[in-house]
């Protein structure tokens, strides 16, 4: 495996973790609370308490589920080539 291929796979799947988690995190909230999460935190028409609620849930899991995503890619990678991709090896 290629560095080459590493960006795309490290930068692809932890995007793809990003977006599996937002929605498990929406059905959550939805469950949780009955009803949706705010669509835009943004709006003055959501709630401070909704929208700083969904900001940290939302960056929590999302920022967990793209980390654990990268580290078991660069796992598989040294364990297939022997070495972290260039970007991961520790400076000497």
């Amino acid at each position: 495996m290629g560095d080459a291929i590493w960006k795309v796979v490290g930068t692809g799947g932890a995007v793809a973790a990003g977006i599996a988690a937002n929605k498990v995190l929406t059905a959550v909230w939805r469950k949780t609370l009955g009803g949706e999460p705010p669509i835009n935190p943004e709006s003055d028409e959501t709630t401070w308490k909704e929208a700083i609620a969904w900001a940290l849930l939302s960056g929590a899991v999302v920022g967990v589920a793209r980390l654990a995503f990268r580290r078991n890619a660069a796992s598989y990678y040294r364990k297939s080539t022997g070495h972290l991709p260039g970007n991961l090896e520790k400076a000497h």
